[in-house]
């Protein structure tokens, strides 16, 4: 499987012999804008964590978004009913809290992506710091999974809360 350019970029592999080297063979060290570009990543992973924790969690368990100045869900105003995003920045606001439990009511989907989130950014800074992947070494097939479980998770969700009508 090949690697996205970021990800191969921040591997540093530079074609698919070096994305798959072999257990014998010792991973390479990261150059200097690699590490950089992984800090710079795991700084920017911080931002919305950082705003979720500032953010009130709207106790309709969606909404909480508006705090940030930007409009109602378009799906809640023209249909009256959640979209399958609805209630991921509440959940987020939730989750920086420690209320799993109201942060899986607001969207579990979100719940997912903000705990990916906060389990990233130490992995990363720890990359850096080392100057090679901490643990795994990421791949494209592996993000590619993970963005379909996310995916579906917050589909599932969704329609969960269409079928017994969860608002």
């Amino acid at each position: 499987m090949s690697l996205t350019p970021v990800m191969a970029m921040l591997s540093g592999a530079s074609g698919l012999t070096d994305a798959k080297a072999s257990d014998t063979t010792p991973p390479r060290r990261m150059s200097a804008y690699q590490r950089a570009g992984l800090l710079g990543l795991a700084l920017g992973l911080c931002v919305p964590l950082v705003v979720a924790g500032l953010l009130v969690p709207d106790p309709r368990g969606y909404g909480t978004h508006e705090q940030l100045g930007l409009p109602p869900c378009s799906a809640t105003v023209l249909f009256g009913g959640r979209c399958p995003t609805c209630g991921m920045t509440t959940a987020w606001a939730w989750l920086v809290r420690l209320r799993i439990c109201e942060a899986l009511r607001a969207n579990v989907g979100g719940v997912l992506l903000g705990l990916a989130t906060a389990v990233s950014i130490p992995w990363l800074v720890l990359s850096a710091l080392r100057g090679r992947w901490f643990l795994w070494v990421p791949n494209g097939g592996q993000v590619f999974v993970a963005s379909v479980v996310f995916l579906g998770v917050t589909f599932l969700d969704w329609l969960i809360r269409l079928v017994i009508g969860l608002s």
